[in-house]
């Protein structure tokens, strides 16, 4: 009889075992798709923050008598139209990408979860006021709103990361609203309202956690929504202003010679901007995968 309760309690403890689910981290680097992404990010990282400190050439500086110039032991990867060498401005441009890029995502994933936690808290006619604000922006084309406000105020690097969240932060709102619609009448959630727990404490210690996962997932996508935005308003003429170099300045300005087989203007800002939203689109994806792990 001893011999067959020891003999339960280990199946037990194996069972418990084999259906232990890793911590989110284990679960998050398992893929070897997100590995793959986070190594192309940090290269792009490295590429354009300490890549300058390495290479220590101008981006600005033009060289006249080299002007449309392929690759060379001078310049790796040759000069546009006006004798930049595009290597160094690769290095820069990466820089106010990725910084736009991740702090609109910042912007979008704090004020957007804000916004839906109150819509779906507050109920009634004030979360349908709320919505009925997010619907109608959502109806109006978001390339609209960001040729308006780009031409409105004029476009440094605050400004980027406000006009490109001005948009980004709806469908993060609406995220956080439905997940909070599913939790205020949670046991726990209604326990600490009867406690007298304040709606901030509310929103952030008892519902915020829960759904967290789901936000940066929204957020970590929109970083590669927003480079792509900010490329493409720099390829309108519409992003940053001279002298300071970006990827999708550099495509428009190769343009011009796409028939002339320069090659080295169009296709290693492309690439730049290709890798940035593959990579990041790969985390994105990591993080979902570990997220539903967790949920179900």
């Amino acid at each position: 009889m001893l011999n067959s309760t020891i003999f339960q309690e280990e199946e037990l403890q194996q069972e418990q075992v084999v259906y232990e689910r890793p911590g989110f981290m284990k679960r998050f680097w398992r893929s070897g798709t997100t590995k793959l992404g986070v190594f192309l990010l940090l290269f792009l990282v490295l590429f354009s923050f300490v890549g300058p400190l390495v290479y220590r050439k101008s981006a600005i500086a033009t060289h006249l008598l080299y002007t449309v110039q392929g690759p060379s032991a001078r310049f790796p990867l040759g000069t546009d139209s006006l004798g930049h060498n595009i290597l160094a401005q690769l290095m820069v441009g990466g820089q106010s990408s990725l910084e736009v890029g991740f702090a609109a995502a910042i912007v979008t994933m704090i004020f957007g979860t804000f916004y839906g936690m109150v819509s779906g808290l507050a109920g009634g006619w004030v979360d349908s006021l709320m919505m009925r604000i997010v619907d109608v922006i959502l109806a109006i084309p978001s390339i609209f709103i960001l040729l308006f406000l780009n031409v409105v105020f004029q476009p440094n690097i605050w400004i980027m990361i406000l006009v490109l969240a001005s948009t980004s932060w709806l469908g993060v709102s609406r995220l956080a609203r439905g997940e909070v619609l599913a939790l205020k009448n949670m046991v726990y959630v209604e326990a600490a309202k009867a406690l007298g727990a304040r709606v901030g404490r509310v929103m952030f210690r008892y519902m915020l956690p829960n759904f967290i996962g789901t936000i940066l997932v929204a957020a970590t996508l929109s970083i590669a929504d927003s480079i792509l935005a900010m490329a493409g308003l720099s390829f309108l003429g519409l992003g940053l202003p001279p002298p300071a170099p970006n990827w999708g300045s550099m495509l428009s300005d190769s343009l011009n010679y796409m028939f002339q087989n320069a090659w080295w203007m169009i296709y290693p800002p492309g690439l730049c901007i290709l890798i940035s939203q593959v990579s990041i689109n790969l985390i994105g994806d990591g993080l979902r995968g570990a997220v539903e792990t967790r949920q179900r």
